[in-house]
């Protein structure tokens, strides 16, 4: 008796330490099926058959509680793991502190362009598919006077220049680049 007493005992111990409670029956049974199969006492066929499952489904489920037990033993770091939580609410609070500056330098922008006088820039709202219109090539030096005269109230003479055929073209293309 006492060693039946013993056994008894050590079963329930060694249920208590896996936590076989929280398991569901299905997953027992599939546990205890996987580890007689792998202990001889059954053919693979005999646990498929006791499963209700197909041969090649047995074979998956034993890979996988094969690979849970590799997973298992292998070392895992000491302390407390970080998780993607965290993480996710760091990169939340990183980005509304970007928008926040996005806003401050938006509003420094319009200060200082009220400041010199600039108009603000005329924002054209274009659609998913709208194309962007096609401008005239124009001398960037000629745009500057333009821009120049305007801001300040003593007139610049300014002296139309002909556009030239190759300013007209636009920047020459690198070599060994595709268009």
């Amino acid at each position: 008796m006492k060693n039946g007493t013993k056994s008894a005992t050590r079963l329930k111990l060694l249920g208590q330490e896996l936590e076989l409670a929280q398991l569901d029956g299905q997953g027992r049974k599939q546990a205890a099926a996987v580890l007689e199969v792998l202990a001889g006492l059954r053919t693979p066929q005999q646990a498929a058959q006791a499963l209700s499952l197909s041969l090649p489904t047995y074979f998956n489920l034993e890979t996988r509680a094969l690979r849970g037990l590799v997973f298992a033993c292998c070392a895992s770091p000491p302390g407390r793991q970080p998780t993607l939580i965290p993480q996710l609410r760091q990169a939340q609070a990183k980005a509304a502190d970007l928008q926040r500056q996005v806003g401050r330098y938006q509003a420094l922008l319009r200060t200082a362009r009220q400041g010199v006088g600039l108009a603000p820039a005329a924002e054209t709202p274009r659609g998913p598919g709208a194309k962007r219109k096609v401008k005239k090539p124009s001398v960037r030096a000629l745009r500057a006077v333009k821009a120049l005269s305007q801001m300040d109230s003593v007139p610049v003479p300014t002296t139309e220049l002909p556009v030239t055929a190759a300013a007209a073209a636009g920047p020459a293309p690198m070599p060994g680049r595709d268009k």
